[in-house]
C-alpha cells in the first residue's frame, strides 16, 4: 500500500435497509456511467418490502460485473429516497468530515477503479465484486478541506457542461419550431411581416400531401434536392490493421448527438479500401436506419468527414441552402418514418427508398435562403458547445487522473 493510501473499509459501513410496508415506490437501476436511473424491472406481482432502500447520501452498487462494459454499476444518491434489487449493496461514509462522499463518487469514476473491480471480481459463470473487495479498496484520503477544493473544482466543471447541454437543448427546440412554424403551420412572415396562414394569406390544396399549402408552393421528393442519399459498410473487427487513430468511423449511435463533432472509433485508410464504407462530408446530414430503442430515425448533423457503417444513411443536399431545411425537416418526421419502417416486410429498418420518397414543401427561395441562415447559425452554436464539453470532459478526466497526488490539482476552466 501507498504510504498516503487508506483501506476504504476504515471509512465506510454497510446500509441493510429493507422496504418494509412498501412505503418507497421510486425503483431505481444503476447505469454504468454511474448514475441511477429508472429500474428495467417489471414489478407486477413483486414483494418490494424486500428490496434495498437507499438514503440521500449513500451509495449503491451492482455487484455482478459479467457483461457490464468492463465498468462497475455504482452510483451516490443525490436526489429523494429510492429502493434498488435486493442483490444490489449499499454502503456510506462513516463521517462525512473524514471522508467527502462526492470526493469517493469521484474516486469511483475512474477508469483505474473499474479495471480494479473488474480484476477483483470472482464467480465461474458470473462475476461479483462484493462489499468485501470494496473494503479492499485503497484510495489516498487527504484532509477533508482537500476534498472539498477537489470536489468543488469538480463540480464547477460539471455545472458548465450541464449548461453548455441545456443550452444546446433549447437552441435545438427553438430551431424545430421555427421550422415547424413556417414549414409546417405556414406562419413565415408575409410581404408586410405578419404570419402568413393566419392573416388569411392564399392557401390551395395540395394532392401528395392531402392538404393544403401556401398558394405558389409546390412538393419535392427528398431525392429531388438531394445529391446522392446512400449507407456505408464495416470493415473486418477481426482485423486490426483496419482499425486505427487515421479517419472518424461512425455507426448508429453516434445519431443521438444533434451535431457531430467526433467518433467513438476511428478505422485506418487499409479499413477504407477494404470495406464498403462510404464519407460523409461537413453539411451532410445522416440517420440511423436501424438501431435499437429510438436509435432508429434519429438524425444527426456532421459538422467532421467521416466514413460510416451500413446501420446509417447519409443525405447530401444539392444546395447549401437545403443543409438544414432538409435537417430540421427529418428530425419533424422521426415518427412517421419509423412507424414506416415498422410497416414493412423487413420490419425496424429505414431504408434508402423511405427517405428518397419522403416529400418536403417546396416554398420560396428567398424563404428557403432566410431559415438556411438561421438554421445554420444554430448548428454552428451547439457544435461550438459541444468542443467545449470536450475540452471541459477532458480537465474533468484530468482532475480525476490527479487524484492519485495529494498535492493541489489546478485545472484551467474554459
Amino acid at each position: 500500500m501507498k504510504s498516503n493510501y487508506k483501506k476504504l473499509g476504515d471509512y465506510i459501513e454497510p446500509c441493510n435497509e429493507k422496504n418494509e410496508g412498501n412505503l418507497i415506490k421510486i425503483l431505481q437501476g444503476i447505469s454504468n456511467r454511474k448514475y441511477f436511473q429508472k429500474a428495467k424491472t417489471n414489478t407486477i406481482g413483486i414483494d418490494l418490502s424486500k428490496y434495498r432502500v437507499v438514503r440521500k447520501g449513500q451509495f449503491a452498487f451492482n455487484r455482478a460485473t459479467t457483461r457490464n462494459g468492463d465498468r462497475i454499476s455504482i452510483a451516490l444518491r443525490f436526489g429523494e429516497d429510492c429502493i434498488v434489487s435486493p442483490s444490489y449493496r449499499i454502503f456510506k461514509s462513516k463521517d462525512e468530515n473524514i471522508l467527502n462522499s462526492e470526493y469517493l463518487m469521484m474516486w469511483f469514476r475512474r477508469p483505474e477503479f473499474d479495471r480494479y473491480a473488474r480484476f477483483k471480481s470472482h464467480g465461474s459463470a458470473h462475476e461479483f465484486f462484493d462489499l468485501d473487495e470494496m473494503y479492499e479498496v485503497e484510495l489516498p484520503i487527504p484532509s477533508i478541506e482537500k476534498q472539498q477544493e477537489i470536489v468543488n473544482e469538480y463540480n464547477t466543471i460539471t455545472n458548465r457542461i450541464v449548461l453548455k447541454e441545456q443550452l444546446n437543448q433549447k437552441l435545438e427546440e427553438t430551431a424545430q419550431a421555427h421550422y415547424k412554424h413556417w414549414f409546417v403551420d405556414f406562419e413565415f412572415p408575409n410581404e408586410e411581416g405578419k404570419p402568413y396562414k393566419s392573416s388569411g394569406g392564399k392557401m390551395v390544396y395540395n394532392e401528395e400531401l392531402d392538404k393544403e399549402i401556401p398558394c405558389g408552393w409546390d412538393v419535392n421528393k427528398l431525392s429531388q434536392i438531394s445529391k446522392k442519399i446512400f449507407s456505408g459498410g464495416t470493415p473486418k473487427t477481426s482485423q486490426e490493421s483496419y482499425w486505427g487513430d487515421e479517419f472518424y468511423w461512425l455507426s448508429s449511435g453516434e445519431t443521438r448527438e444533434t451535431v457531430i463533432i467526433d467518433s467513438e472509433r476511428m478505422i485506418t485508410q487499409k479499413g477504407v479500401d477494404n470495406s464498403s464504407t462510404k464519407l460523409a462530408l461537413i453539411g451532410d446530414i445522416i440517420m440511423a436506419s436501424a438501431g435499437q430503442g429510438k436509435t432508429r430515425g434519429q438524425t444527426s448533423f456532421c459538422m467532421i468527414d467521416a466514413y460510416f457503417n451500413q446501420s446509417v444513411l447519409c443525405v447530401r443536399p444539392t444546395e447549401r441552402i437545403y443543409q438544414s431545411f432538409i435537417f430540421f425537416h427529418l428530425k419533424s418526421k422521426y415518427h412517421e418514418l419509423r412507424n414506416e419502417s415498422d410497416a414493412q416486410a423487413i420490419r425496424g429498418s429505414l431504408n434508402k427508398e423511405n427517405l428518397s420518397n419522403l416529400l418536403l414543401p417546396n416554398p420560396r427561395n428567398q424563404l428557403i435562403n432566410s431559415f438556411e441562415k438561421a438554421g445554420l447559425t444554430v448548428l454552428k452554436n451547439i457544435y461550438s458547445n459541444r468542443l467545449s464539453n470536450k475540452k471541459l470532459e477532458e480537465l474533468k478526466d484530468l482532475l480525476l487522473s490527479k487524484m492519485t497526488k495529494v498535492e493541489e490539482v489546478k485545472t484551467e476552466i474554459v
